[in-house]
């Protein structure tokens, strides 16, 4: 009796010990998970410093040095911190904002150097630093203060620890500027002793930019200095290289916050940021709110699994994913619009836009995004993608012409194609709410202008190659060819026949830059000649980022014509494998976008995502989950140098949430995700009206990388993609793995047909 009392005892314990693990495991913060410093060193141009999800402030670390590694600001290999600026890109190879710099100082350091154009600043090392969603932090060692940043949506929030001295400052640089960023006018004025404003009107990579700001300070400064150019001036003052130093008197541990509204429009609009979205100068409070507006999104997808560090790397791109497109529009919707890009501010012409029924965003990195980010968006962020369109279409209304990659209210034309196109027609297929035929409209106009090579490619059918640096002929051709396509579904869908008849024709033209001969798609001449000494792993001006191998396989609306034009299937296959296979050479002169090289496979830039997953096309699928395993455990970790390129404003991190879910988006805008192989044991995705969608495995292990069959609400599927309807429907897509490929677990191979929208 006694041993069964024992017995009792030890399984009560037992169970108790397993519901405690239970509880734990349930209750432990998914932003515990995420390490913003994921693609702070190497290729990977991020920023570690604190926003919220899609916020417009992004209050980050400046190294203060120009250069490549530190487009975004910092780099983890440094050493100096020379102050924290409100704006920054995520992931880009472009060098812009940086906009308003703070720096805190005292007497105990004074040293200059000409690397960092002779700015303070204070050395730091990875040990007295920290970041998560929504907060950073960093000792500067040489003044022994304590850094700390959050931020709401439009105001970033700062909280400096000082030591005992006489001799405090805090330096405010509106003439700071890095890589291609260059202040064209400042201003600053003192409002009273504890609040200063000003503006920062800049250009570089997007031209005319804007920023107005308030900054109110938790304590009041004794007195200030301006600075112009290093030389004294008094305020109001208005330059282009001013700063202003306010100067205080310090105890031991004592802390100041300062609170810097933002906004492209007035500095009252900057104060209303300000008094709706903070009370008081409790910083840990707004810590709080950003943690747990962080926490929230990241919920919508939950995961099991026993890989800590795979999750980590999981939320890190989940997290990734929501940095970019930025929010615009001040608290009552005012925004400097995308047709003051050229100065009419200057001229006396001031143009002020508002969105009146949706929030305005910026920040399009759309030859990346269209491609994963905005799909994904399409599924946990259903409540923004309405938004996002008609952020589009205001741009369309601003300047005539959707964006190509817009920057704060302006255009930066980076890049090519019109794809805010797909991102369009993606979001009217899955049935998100705007003005439809605004929308097309907007598509078709944007379609048929006369620059970027637009009015030459509607004329012969194909860009030509010409001696420009950034011809991208190619490229260029293709990619509009896949726009079109988009533009002719939507208009079979409005019933607009002509116009589906026209933009369907021209969405094949890619094939009038293929040459059967090689069977390459190569450049051509004015004469509809092909170019000669075409080498297919060769690195040319006619395509964009990328060579032949990595554009051959991009016609993603006709993926069984490009099959036939290869010369079918078991050509199809060979010319894949090879491009798995086909190592470049030691003496072979890579460029810098080259990165994440699988054979001619190079991860580290968008024209490859969606090639692993043809092999779907050819009913090998244990080759596409060979190879995306591959990618999702090779290509991404969870270090600084955990990229293996550019994240490029979420698209590199939504191929990794997408792809470890176990499904991608070939065809960005056709409705349909292709299957892979999922990475995690279970996932749900939390969906709108309390529904959910799960994706679960049988026989999960290390070992069992292949698929033995797949099911869906408990119903064999039958064929190697779902649809958006299926998912956003809720329900349960089930994996049985197992440790050897198959291929033979379909009745027929069953692909989503071209011209067809799911």
């Amino acid at each position: 009796m006694k041993n069964l009392c024992v017995y009792f005892f030890i399984i009560v314990l037992f169970c108790s010990c397993q519901k405690e693990k239970q509880r734990q495991f349930a209750a432990k913060n998914l932003v515990d998970y995420v390490n913003p410093f994921i693609g702070t060193d190497g290729p990977g141009n991020t920023y570690p410093g604190a926003t919220v999800p899609f916020g417009m402030v992004q209050l980050s670390p400046d190294i203060g040095i120009p250069g490549w590694d530190r487009i975004a600001g910092y780099y983890y290999q440094d050493s100096i911190i020379t102050g924290f600026s409100h704006t920054h890109l995520t992931g880009t190879g472009a060098g812009d904002l940086y906009d308003i710099l703070v720096m805190p100082t005292n007497s105990r350091f004074s040293k200059r150097i000409k690397e960092n154009n002779y700015k303070p600043f204070s050395s730091f090392n990875h040990i007295q630093e920290t970041a998560s969603p929504g907060y950073y932090a960093v000792d500067l060692l040489d003044y022994n203060i304590r850094a700390e940043l959050t931020a709401t949506k439009r105001v970033g929030i700062h909280r400096y620890t000082f030591p005992k001295d006489e001799n405090t400052q805090i330096h405010v640089d509106l003439g700071y500027a890095l890589n291609w960023d260059k202040p064209t006018s400042t201003f600053v004025e003192r409002f009273n002793d504890s609040v200063i404003r000003g503006y920062r009107m800049s250009t570089g990579w997007a031209r005319n930019q804007r920023l107005y700001f308030e900054m109110q300070f938790s304590k009041s400064f004794k007195s200030y200095e301006i600075l112009d150019d290093k030389k004294q001036d008094n305020l109001p003052f208005g330059g282009i290289n001013s700063k202003i130093i306010l100067k205080y008197s310090t105890i031991d541990n004592e802390q100041i916050i300062i609170k810097t509204g933002l906004s492209t429009t007035s500095f009252e609009a900057a104060h209303k940021a300000i008094k709706k979205e903070t009370v008081g100068f409790n910083f840990d409070r707004y810590r709080e709110n950003a943690k747990s507006v962080w926490e929230k999104e990241l919920q919508k997808i939950k995961l099991k699994s026993s890989d800590d560090n795979n999750k980590s790397i999981f939320y890190t791109m989940l997290y990734q994913s929501m940095l970019a497109p930025t929010l615009l529009s001040d608290i009552d919707g005012t925004y400097k619009a995308a047709n003051d890009e050229y100065g009419l501010y200057k001229a006396g012409k001031d143009t002020i836009a508002t969105a009146n029924d949706f929030n305005r965003y910026d920040t399009f990195s759309l030859w990346d995004t269209y491609r994963a980010a905005h799909p994904l968006y399409t599924i946990i962020q259903p409540e923004r993608v309405p938004d996002m369109v008609k952020s589009l279409l205001a741009h369309y209304k601003e300047t005539d012409e959707l964006p190509v990659w817009s920057l704060h209210g302006s255009e930066t034309n980076m890049m090519i194609g019109y794809h805010a196109v797909p991102v369009i027609v993606d979001a009217y297929f899955k049935g998100f709410n705007f003005d439809a035929e605004l929308a097309y409209k907007a598509c078709k106009e944007s379609a048929m202008v006369d620059d970027r090579q637009i009015d030459v490619y509607m004329k012969k059918g194909y860009v030509p190659a010409d001696d420009g640096h950034e011809n991208w002929s190619v490229s260029k051709t293709m990619e509009y060819a896949y726009d079109d396509w988009c533009i002719a579904m939507f208009a079979k869908d409005l019933k607009k026949m002509g116009d589906y008849d026209y933009f369907i024709k021209r969405s094949e033209n890619w094939k009038n830059l293929y040459n059967q001969k090689t069977s390459w798609i190569q450049p051509k001449n004015t004469k509809n000649e092909f170019l000669p000494n075409f080498i297919a792993k060769a690195y040319t001006p006619y395509f964009c980022e990328s060579n032949a191998w990595q554009y051959y396989w991009y016609v993603p609306q006709n993926i069984d014509e490009l099959m036939t034009k290869t010369g079918g299937k078991e050509r199809f296959e060979q010319k894949l494998d090879s491009m798995f296979s086909y190592y470049p050479k030691a003496d072979d002169k890579l460029p810098l976008f080259s990165t994440g090289m699988i054979g001619q496979y190079a991860h580290g830039n968008e024209p490859s995502h969606h090639v692993a997953y043809l092999y779907n096309y050819l009913n090998k699928p244990s080759k596409t989950q060979k190879l995306v395993r591959e990618i999702l455990e090779n290509q991404y970790k969870n270090e600084p140098n955990g990229h293996c390129g550019n994240e490029d404003c979420g698209q590199m991190s939504s191929w990794y949430i997408f792809s470890a879910l176990g499904f991608y988006p070939v065809n960005p805008a056709q409705g349909v995700y292709l299957i892979g192989i999922p990475l995690f044991e279970e996932a749900e995705i939390q969906l709108q009206n309390e529904k959910s969608f799960k994706i679960k495995t049988k026989n999960f292990s290390e070992e069992n990388k292949f698929i033995e069959r797949i099911s869906l609400n408990g119903k064999s599927l039958n064929r190697l993609y779902i649809t958006h309807k299926e998912i956003i429907s809720g329900g349960v897509l089930e994996f049985v793995m197992r440790n050897r490929a198959n291929d033979n677990f379909l009745d027929k191979l069953d692909m989503p047909k071209p011209n067809k929208i799911y």
